[in-house]
């Protein structure tokens, strides 16, 4: 064996050791399709085809345990869980229990290991799981899954050896482990006396007592891969060649869900993650397929992830983070290079998230199973020192401290088998972090800078003196004039006074002491229900337009929630009571389909923005126009539109820049011409994009004071503006596989009460990439959201006013609404009759939590 050897990083930047060789050693038989096992004080193997090896973990220079009692090649080997620690191991002779506590007691007396045989001549087996308890070992012999008792001890009874012919009975009991077990009894004719079919080893010890077998079905190829369920102990999964997977019930010995095809190679790997109540499954072409394994999901899938492709777009990122001259363009060999799941481990590092060791040929790799997104890639050919360049099987193990883990490699050409020593720590330091000294935040932490262009300038107090007096002067200049432009009218009468009483107020009302209700409505003075349940029936529904237009945009007063407004096709804007009952408000003088509606704060105004490149602004009470902004002052059409920083700006992007304007919105006319609105803007800021693309969305609070400003651009990138100090904060590459098409920020509602940590959560969504969840301050993406189709539409997101569900639309004429804590949809809503294109979420609702939804 040779001396244990140390593979350094060579990024500059990351001096620190990332993987450590620890031991190495060539068997004399090849062990590259051997299921090797790994746990978190040992690791064994297949030594020399029939023998096993087991390594210490815990101290690298410990004396290796060999254990011999096999007499054809080891195929499959596995670890208990429970203590003393318990090693199961395979070959077609035989299937054997090693206790490796009184192993080693045996080897340091100088006496050799002895195991105990669970069953024999089963077959070629490829995979062995024991249960969690360690009382139940499933085997999967060709397309059999078997589970063996293994507290009870196989009976070998010899007799005749006085006689020239020898049976040899073997029982196989397996009474409690279910209804559906039989006692079975094989007789095996041995030609002379004392001679057994096959050899007894000196490692290997009989009792006598029965074994029980159950065989719980089969499959239609060999079963690649088993796993117990760790929360319901009972259940059992499988993975086979035949490219699907089954759940049984190994007590009643039945099966409960049997998936369809999932890819076109066959599955080699599972894994189970009790946090989100997953299974994923990897296969031989690079696939995983994520599914939901938690009540009432009916074993969904939540997501399929191709890992070349991962691997690709995580090549992207650390390409882009390194200098310019140090770039390298990928070989054709990285390019079509196929990257096997060989294996799949629970992953414990410092990420607050569930991670998952995917084990391939070309290197390991750390799954996040809330993002969907590679945290950390190692490739083995990066470290030239390492005695394997390409795996061929390969068990990962990481240590709860999570600060270290081990890999077992056995390599696909050649014979050699080898342990490493990764620095869980180090490793993920090495990756690259777009946006993390970036250190944003939605709330500001400090006062308007005098060069921001959101500074108004100080406030002088004579001029705060001088202005009542001002007023007063006017309203003395104008007091009894007629409205005309002559001194004096014959009998005009507006100057003389009125002849009967018009109003004559009550003074004979009694006062309780009681303070009045502000609101008409008592429902709208009460906090937001946080733990009100979801939405699960249809309310009322209402055909909005008679000529089929499409609804492309709807949102709530941001106020009371009163009011619902949407744009249509048909160069409409609609606004509706939020019961959906009366007649609408009609807003017409767009000559485009309306692709935006925003509410103001005050719920005054209501600003849209259509494809006919202009911008409006109208009065929400007297249904008129207060504002026009043309194609003379935007280049370029409007693709977002908004008010800003408690509606003292207006916010919009046209063509590769967005612009914020100061506006002062009236319904007032010019008494000379009165054509002419008295509503004037003027242009504040004009911040183009980094790399001068177009921008796709844009998104800022307007419930509170924030200088941030979020912009998608047609590159696929995501742009942080501080406008504060009015630059670009920060900029990430690559964030959807497709342009985004909208950005939703958490941004609450004045009736319910969140955490103010919970306001730098933000949403992006693309066509055919779902919906992501995006932390402000570190610019990563949380959670990922997959579950509802989305291939050619831009349909809409909403986040809730609690802060807890985001809820899109879908193109199977569905709504879904997922919880910010789980990757799978918790409501699937049905009532639509085409793609639902725009969603919203009353934010003052209380008897019944309403949204809204719009057809294309």
């Amino acid at each position: 064996m040779e001396e244990p050897r140390e593979t350094f990083s060579t990024s500059e930047g990351h001096g620190g050791e990332i993987v450590v060789e620890t031991h190495v050693v060539e068997s004399t038989e090849s062990a590259s399709h051997v299921h090797l096992a790994c746990s978190r004080q040992h690791c064994a193997f297949p030594l020399d085809g029939d023998a096993l090896c087991v390594w210490s973990t815990q101290d690298p220079s410990h004396q290796p345990l060999i254990l011999r009692g096999h007499h054809r090649p080891v195929t499959a080997v596995a670890f208990g869980n429970a203590h003393p620690l318990l090693l199961c191991s395979a070959s077609r002779d035989r299937v054997m229990m090693w206790n490796l506590g009184e192993c080693r007691e045996k080897m340091l007396d100088g006496q050799p290991p002895r195991g105990t045989v669970l069953h024999t001549l089963l077959g070629e087996v490829l995979c062995l799981r024991l249960s969690p308890d360690d009382r139940v070992a499933a085997v999967c012999a060709g397309e059999r899954i078997l589970m063996l008792d293994t507290e009870l001890k196989q009976v070998c009874g010899l007799s005749g050896f006085s006689g020239f012919e020898t049976s040899v009975w073997l029982w196989d009991g397996c009474s409690h482990l279910g209804p559906g077990a039989s006692c079975r009894q094989r007789e095996a004719r041995v030609p002379r006396p004392g001679v057994l079919p096959f050899p007894l080893a000196q490692g290997v010890q009989f009792s006598q007592s029965r074994r029980a077998l159950v065989e719980l079905g089969r499959h239609r190829g060999p079963v690649t891969a088993a796993e117990f369920c760790p929360w319901q102990t009972h259940v059992i999964i499988s993975a086979s060649a035949d490219r699907s997977f089954k759940v049984w019930d190994r007590r009643k010995g039945s099966l409960i869900h049997s998936s369809s095809v999932l890819t076109a190679s066959s599955l080699l790997s599972l894994v189970l993650d009790p946090g989100s109540q997953q299974l994923v499954a990897g296969s031989a072409d690079g696939q995983l397929w994520v599914f939901s394994l938690a009540e009432g999901h009916h074993y969904r899938c939540v997501t399929r992830v191709d890992l070349r492709k991962q691997r690709d777009t995580f090549s992207t990122r650390k390409l882009s983070s390194c200098p310019e001259d140090s770039r390298l363009p990928p070989t054709k060999e990285e390019v079509e290079e196929t990257l096997p799941v060989l294996s799949l481990a629970p992953c414990e590092c410092e990420l607050n998230a569930s991670c998952l060791w995917i084990g391939s040929s070309a290197g390991l790799f750390i799954f996040n199973l809330a993002n969907f997104e590679l945290e950390a890639v190692l490739h083995f050919k990066e470290f030239g020192s390492l005695s394997i360049q390409v795996a061929g099987s390969c068990a990962m193990m990481s240590r709860p401290c999570g600060r270290k883990a081990f890999c077992l490699l056995s390599a696909l050409f050649g014979k050699k088998i080898a342990l490493l020593e990764v620095d869980l720590a180090a490793l993920l330091r090495s990756q690259p972090r777009p946006g993390m000294g970036a250190r944003l935040s939605v709330l500001p932490s400090s006062g308007v800078l005098p060069t921001s262009p959101l500074y108004f300038g100080p406030i002088e107090e004579t001029s705060a003196k001088l202005a009542p007096q001002k007023r007063s002067a006017a309203r003395a200049i104008v007091k009894d004039q007629p409205l005309v432009f002559h001194s004096k009218v014959a009998s005009s009468g507006y100057t003389a006074a009125p002849r009967v009483t018009m109003f004559s107020p009550k003074t004979n009302v009694q006062n309780d002491g009681k303070r009045p209700s502000k609101c008409k409505n008592s429902y709208r003075c009460k906090d937001y229900p946080l733990e009100s349940p979801l939405p699960s029936k249809l309310s009322r529904q209402l055909a909005v337009s008679h000529d089929q237009a499409a609804v492309h945009c709807v949102q709530y007063s941001a106020g009371d929630g009163q009011r619902l407004a949407c744009g249509l096709a048909n160069h409409l804007s609609l606004v509706f009571s939020a019961d959906l009952t009366g007649t609408p408000a009609v807003f017409s003088g767009h000559s485009g389909a309306v692709s935006t509606v925003c509410w103001s704060h005050d719920g005054r105004w209501l600003l849209s923005a259509s494809q006919d490149g202009t911008l409006r602004v109208w009065s929400a009470r007297r249904q008129e126009l207060a504002l026009c902004l043309g194609k003379d002052m935007f280049p370029r059409p409007v693709r977002s539109a908004q008010f800003y920083y408690l509606d003292a700006f207006i916010l919009l992007s046209s063509g590769p820049e967005f612009q914020l304007l100061k506006c002062h919105i009236s319904t007032g006319k010019d008494d000379v011409r009165r054509y002419k609105q008295k509503s004037r803007c003027t242009p504040v800021l004009k911040l183009p994009t980094t790399e001068a693309v177009e921008v796709t969305s844009l998104s800022a609070v307007n419930e509170f004071y924030s200088y941030l400003v979020l912009a998608a651009g047609r590159n696929r990138t995501l742009e942080v503006f501080d406008l504060n100090a009015g630059r670009s904060a920060a900029l990430l590459a690559g964030v959807h596989s497709r342009p985004i098409h909208q950005i939703c920020q958490n941004k609450g509602s004045s009736f319910a009460t969140q955490h103010p940590q919970a306001y730098h959560l933000f949403a992006t969504t693309a066509t055919g990439d779902g919906v992501k969840l995006w932390d402000m301050r570190t610019l990563r993406c949380e959670r990922r959201f997959e579950g509802h189709p989305n291939r050619c539409h831009p349909c809409g997101i909403a986040w809730s006013p609690c802060g807890r569900y985001v809820a899109c639309g879908a193109e199977d004429r569905h709504a879904y609404l997922y919880e910010t804590s789980s990757s799978t949809f918790s409501r699937r809503l049905a009532g639509h009759s085409d793609t639902v294109m725009a969603v919203a979420f009353s934010p003052s609702a209380v008897q019944r939590r309403t949204w809204q939804a719009a057809d294309a």
